[in-house]
């Protein structure tokens, strides 16, 4: 886990620098697992990020922006009420244990300073935010915990809070250095040794047990069983000089990447050396610019999925229907490709008729069709006369010319249909705020794929296009969604601008905006990085992307938005990059 108790330790000290003595100046609730305090701070306004999302929960300084709803939770107008304007006392963390509680000093309805205490519970899905009056009393939770929910520990208004039941660990900032060896090789289990600090030492991650483990042993294969007295005192050395580290906050922010792919996967508050040269580590200004940089992109493609997740279902039931109406119609298509049969069946038993018996099961006659004058044997209805049974023949294959042509038209409209489709797929997958997925929204509803809702909604302001710029200085337009796609290539851009998109492959109209000067070939390079970045094919290398002149670009009568034809076009090879990344080889 990257957000150990160690961790907390200086993320707390670090908070206690500079939020004592603040005062709470606005709350948010942007969604169920978050809430924002803003800090009125000596340097100025200071945004207190609290999250208990199930797969990120931290407390941290924030920098970036979330979007709140229009309306604030009851909880967080709850909290408004009590805490508003109140002062931050102290920060306290519970050992080092993940619990951390904020003291605040408030005024009440009738005019009397009072205590709420806001305690931070950052345990993997069980994460919580409980507000704590001066008496120790429950105000209201983030999440509620009934007897349904459990039997051991409840959190519900008007009840005395219990801290989470203590591990039976040890606290190295309390406990000699020795005691915890002694209980790191004196368990019960054989262990690896790093799994056996683990189970000793309260607060510690495991990236730091092997981390001990790893400058203790240098690749050696030990359990906590068999450590000879000299990497026992070792090892007490290392506990100690741990404990010291974390008992004054000496600790360092370090973000660690895989060397290839430039992401990163872990943070640590100490120099990492168990995975040699396969991962670099970066410096970070701070433990809350650490925490900001490592969650917010996770964090961020979350709540998007979260807000779009009943766009996505409507969208991934559609694609499943037009799938299957393709496919179906298809079949119904190749058993129309022997229709000619039927109506060579029906000439040659128009020709056969005074030779035919009434009641016959079939007759077999020459086919004049075939060079050889073949004989044919034609299966017979004996309930109808043969002249019945030619004119049978007859409506077969006009009703499979008809099927052949309607199938073929529809098969043509579906495809189209699903083509769309995946755009719009694509579209929602890269939305990245509210706004953009009500753009969206508005689109599903143009479209009949969803209804309008009944209740008049805010209608939102149309966002700019992403506006990006080559490195010789050309501007880069870019739709958001496939209605900003046809205006900005139907109406925004000019003529001689240049238009990109990637080859048969979902994404967004690419606008290089020439302003009357002959397009340079870096500007080609990157106006088509950036069209394949904004892509489903961003993941991908070597994407092919065309481009032509708005001039050759049109849009057919009746067409989906963002759906049009060029002509004059030309394919280049490129990877998906942004103009402020390295240039990909072409």
């Amino acid at each position: 886990m990257a957000l150990d108790g160690m961790m907390l330790h200086h993320v707390v000290n670090e908070l206690k620098s500079e939020a004592l003595g603040s005062r709470v100046y606005q709350i948010y609730q942007p969604n169920r697992d978050e809430i924002i305090i803003v800090l009125r701070t000596h340097s100025g306004n200071r945004r207190l990020l609290i999250s208990t999302r199930a797969n990120s929960p931290r407390v941290h300084f924030t920098e970036y922006s979330v979007e709140n709803p229009a309306t604030p939770p009851m909880l967080c107008m709850l909290m408004r009420k009590r805490l508003g304007g109140g002062k931050l006392l102290d920060i306290r963390q519970y050992g080092l244990d993940r619990v951390v509680s904020f003291d605040f000093e408030c005024t009440n309805e009738l005019g009397d300073k009072a205590g709420i205490t806001v305690i931070v519970e950052i345990m993997g899905k069980y994460s919580n935010v409980i507000f704590v009056d001066e008496n120790g009393v429950i105000i209201d939770a983030l999440k509620r915990v009934d007897l349904t929910m459990s039997s051991q520990r409840l959190v519900l208004p008007n009840i005395k809070y219990e801290y989470p039941p203590e591990q039976d660990k040890l606290n190295i900032l309390l406990t000699d250095a020795q005691k915890v060896v002694d209980r790191i090789v004196s368990a019960e289990d054989e262990k690896p040794l790093n799994k056996a600090i683990l189970s000793a030492v309260q607060g510690i991650s495991p990236i730091v047990c092997r981390e001990l483990e790893y400058k203790l042993l240098k690749g050696r294969e030990e359990s906590n069983k068999t450590l000879s007295q000299v990497d026992r005192e070792r090892l007490t050395e290392m506990i100690l000089h741990l404990s010291d580290m974390v008992l004054v906050s000496k600790g360092t922010p370090l973000m660690l990447y895989h060397k290839g792919d430039r992401k990163p996967f872990d943070i640590c508050f100490m120099p990492v050396s168990q995975y040699g040269n396969l991962v670099e580590s970066r410096e970070c200004g701070s433990f809350s610019k650490l925490l900001d940089s490592y969650y917010i992109e996770r964090d961020s493609a979350d709540r998007m999925r979260v807000k779009a997740a009943d766009l996505s279902r409507v969208l991934t039931n559609l694609i499943h229907r037009t799938t299957n109406k393709i496919n179906v119609q298809r079949q119904e298509l190749a058993s129309t490709a022997d229709r000619e049969k039927l109506r060579i069946q029906g000439d040659l038993l128009q020709a056969n008729l005074y030779r035919i018996e009434r009641g016959a099961s079939s007759v077999t006659v020459e086919n004049f069709y075939d060079e050889n004058n073949a004989p044919i044997e034609i299966k017979l209805n004996p309930a109808i006369s043969p002249a019945q049974n030619a004119q049978k023949f007859y409506k077969d294959y006009n009703r499979a010319k008809t099927a052949q042509q309607v199938l073929s038209v529809q098969i043509e409209k579906a495809e189209q249909e699903l083509i769309y489709l995946e755009s719009l797929r694509d579209v929602l997958s890269r939305a990245t705020s509210e706004k953009e997925l009500n753009q969206i929204r508005l689109e599903f509803i143009e479209q009949g794929y969803i209804k309008k809702p009944r209740t008049a909604q805010k209608k939102s302001a149309q966002l700019p296009p992403l506006e990006y710029k080559t490195s010789d200085g050309f501007k880069v337009l870019v739709g958001r969604n496939n209605r900003q796609n046809d205006q900005l290539t139907l109406k925004t851009a000019n003529n001689r601008d240049m238009w990109f998109h990637t080859k048969d492959i979902p994404g967004s109209h690419t606008i290089v905006v020439t302003e009357g000067k002959e397009i340079t070939d870096t500007a080609i390079i990157e106006g088509a990085g950036i069209a394949a970045y904004h892509s489903r094919a961003k993941e991908s290398t070597n994407v092919p992307v065309d481009y032509t002149l708005i001039k050759h670009v049109s849009k057919p009568n009746g067409a989906k938005p963002g759906m049009v034809i060029f002509v004059n076009n030309k394919t280049v090879y490129v990877d998906p990059r942004l103009p402020e990344q390295p240039l990909a080889t072409e």
